[in-house]
């Protein structure tokens, strides 16, 4: 196995350039090659700020995963964070798919990124540095309460912890594992229920469908069409859902991000306007 080291500056904070240093120092010390980049802050064109950090990462490692022809991509996401994703989403609203929360192991774009600390707690990474001796790194911006995450880092977390489970991360956590794995189980009996173009489903077929399956046939179509399901709500789903038993022929759903869903004598076609 060879190592490579890839680090993203999102050019956000005064002492950014400071952790990139710091990377860059390690990587030496343990004389493992490295990728680094500087952004310009104007990346941030449009939508939240999490959301453009996010994908600008995703670009990067991506892009340097192919120019050294790696394989796979490791990320450092614990068991904490698993916790927490949990709790952001049954805040925000989520079903079986967003309680599965963060995948240890996921393909994108032909590359396949894995989480190899998703099952340790914070509190062992902290004790295997300080055994060590070794002094991380603290993004100061994971202080601030402006973002949800940390609100339910440094508020929610504690409080249950405190008033109602001292093992609630360990508890989230194993949600979003079940979560997960019932999900995958269901998502493959849909891929192989009512069959044919994911974009254009068969309407006697899928009227038969048990709910669970049906709404993971609509997913999948979105999906299919548009590569994620972002933006697309509940709300969506039983819109789509109301199309399919008690909307006419010729009756057209619109989503965001330029989705409609038309229903025919025959299918449910789903395309970009």
């Amino acid at each position: 196995m060879t190592l490579h080291i890839a680090h993203l500056d999102h050019g956000l904070r005064k002492d950014s350039a400071s952790d990139a240093l710091f990377v860059k120092s390690w990587a030496k010390r343990l004389n493992i090659p490295i990728s680094l980049k500087r952004l310009n802050p104007r990346f941030i064109k449009k939508g939240s700020l999490e959301e453009a950090c996010r994908q600008a990462r995703l670009d990067f490692f991506i892009r340097a995963a192919k120019r050294i022809k790696a394989d796979k991509v490791a990320l450092g996401h614990n068991l904490d964070d698993q916790a927490e994703t949990v709790l952001m989403r049954l805040l925000r609203g989520t079903g079986l798919s967003g309680l599965g929360a963060i995948s240890i192991k996921r393909k994108i774009n032909n590359l396949i990124f894995i989480r190899p600390f998703l099952e340790t707690p914070r509190r062992e990474i902290d004790k295997f540095l300080k055994k060590r001796k070794a002094k991380p790194r603290i993004d100061s911006t994971n202080k601030k309460q402006a973002f949800f995450r940390n609100k339910i880092r440094h508020n929610l977390v504690p409080l249950l912890r405190k008033e109602y489970n001292k093992n609630i991360s360990e508890v989230l956590a194993n949600l979003a594992q079940s979560s997960s794995i019932d999900y995958e189980y269901l998502d493959q009996a849909a891929r192989r229920s009512a069959g044919g173009n994911p974009l254009r489903l068969n309407l006697k077929k899928i009227v038969r469908l048990h709910p669970a399956i049906l709404r993971i046939k609509i997913r999948q179509s979105i999906e299919h069409l548009q590569g994620n399901m972002r933006r697309i709500g509940f709300a969506h789903i039983r819109e789509i859902e109301s199309l399919i038993n008690s909307r006419p022929q010729g009756a057209i759903v619109d989503l965001p991000k330029g989705i409609s869903i038309q229903k025919s004598r025959n299918c449910l076609r789903f395309y970009k306007r």
